[in-house]
């Protein structure tokens, strides 16, 4: 499906949308060198456990807000809700103030409003968009957010660092424009719902309760329970991207030379340093995402996300053991092997668990390893004060390892519940 043949909302989101994602990774990157310098590792890294917590829940309700009160209204009123809080945030950075208290509430309200938009923003391009045509719409956004990963952080290594306030002001503006252009060239998608009669009393904690009761079928399925599982023990390793490798990174990057011709030569310091390794990742993501995948596709799935925890640990070893930015760039090109090795079977795995009449319960129940892992993963921070950087990059190995054993039970279970039942 071309571009030209899109739906105009997807037209008008794809390009307002990419606007947005690279001022967002102009500055997110940089973030937890930021909380960390102001609370001190300890206090930042339970912050960022706290604030996550929030946005779990807020993705809990998104779903259920877009379906009750529209897609539409619903983006646009997260795009303002996020304008407005990164506004709040360049103030408390700015020349007149400095409040890293009122920065943090401000960045855990805007990850509230983003993680209302998420759902709304996905089940937009269900409402409009054929069931032959999705995975294909769903991949140019992927590639484009991905494309925002690459230039992002090589911006923000320029202007984040050197003007903080003026760059998040601009996040802010954009974001607002953003619910400007939603509001005004898109139209609401979402299905006339009946509107069940224990919420139309008031009952509006009603689809949690139901929720919670899928979820606790769904977690009698052995398989997929260990799948969850080892999926949050993995996350362990690719969430640190944006929150202990910054940080490291930081410390241990000074002033170094990246590269150099004759008398000149490119120097960066740490922050510098992440931001292009961070745009390596992205890079690498948008250009082999679909050539990998087709490449693992001739392996048996039980190799592939075995290996692919291991190559996790094997890239988290290499990170802590080098001070040096070429050594970084290695170690993030194997890192990223390792995410892209699975990144195109997960999803078509958990088709193949899921009974059809609970297709939509089993991949909002698989969404949970990554809620779970980045609520969890900022514990990493604090773990550093206590044992150091090197231990705590082998206790983040050992988790990937640990996570290979449960992917080799997990198979060993599906493959025996297969036989048993062969349809």
């Amino acid at each position: 499906m071309r571009i030209r043949d899109w739906d105009p909302n997807l037209k008008v989101r794809l390009f307002s949308e990419a606007m947005m994602n690279i001022t967002f990774w102009m500055f997110f990157p940089f973030l937890t060198i930021y909380f960390a310098e102001a609370f001190g590792k300890n206090k930042a890294g339970f912050l960022l456990v706290f604030s996550q917590v929030f946005s779990v829940l807020a993705n809990l309700m998104g779903g259920y807000c877009a379906d009750r009160f529209g897609r539409k209204r619903m983006m646009v009123l997260s795009a303002f809700g996020q304008g407005l809080s990164f506004i709040a945030f360049a103030i408390a950075s700015s020349p007149w103030l400095d409040s890293p208290w009122i920065g943090f509430i401000s960045f855990a309200i805007a990850g509230v409003f983003g993680s209302f938009y998420w759902p709304a923003s996905q089940a937009m391009v269900a409402d409009v968009v054929e069931e032959k045509d999705r995975s294909n719409v769903f991949a140019i956004f992927y590639t484009s957010i991905n494309i925002a990963v690459v230039i992002g952080p090589i911006l923000g290594a320029i202007f984040y660092v050197n003007y903080r306030f003026e760059t998040l002001l601009f996040a802010g503006i954009v974001c607002m424009l953003l619910g400007l252009i939603l509001a005004k060239f898109t139209r609401e998608t979402a299905p006339i719902q009946k509107i069940n009669p224990l919420e139309a009393e008031g009952k509006w904690y009603f689809f949690l309760q139901n929720q919670l009761k899928d979820y606790t079928l769904i977690i009698k399925d052995k398989t997929f329970l260990l799948f969850i599982i080892a999926g949050v023990l993995a996350g362990q390793t690719f969430m640190q991207l944006d929150l202990l490798f910054p940080v490291y990174m930081k410390d241990v990057i000074d002033l170094q030379t990246l590269f150099s011709i004759g008398d000149w030569s490119f120097t960066v310091k740490g922050e510098q340093a992440f931001g292009i390794v961070l745009a390596e990742n992205g890079f690498l993501v948008a250009l082999l995402t679909v050539g990998i995948t087709k490449w693992m596709g001739k392996y048996k799935e039980r190799n592939v996300f075995v290996l692919s925890s291991i190559i996790y640990a094997i890239s988290i070893v290499l990170f802590s053991q080098t001070h040096w930015i070429w050594g970084f760039i290695i170690a993030m090109a194997v890192f990223t092997f390792a995410e892209l090795m699975g990144a195109g079977i997960q999803q078509s795995f958990v088709s193949k668990l899921a009974p059809e009449h609970m297709r939509g319960q089993y991949f909002a129940a698989a969404s949970l390893r990554f809620t779970i892992s980045r609520t969890i993963a900022p514990l990493s921070i604090p773990l550093t004060v206590l044992i150091g950087y090197e231990w705590t990059f082998f206790v983040l190995s050992l988790l990937a390892l640990a996570s290979a054993g449960l992917y080799w039970l997990m198979f060993h279970s599906f493959e025996k519940k297969t036989a048993l039942d062969p349809s």
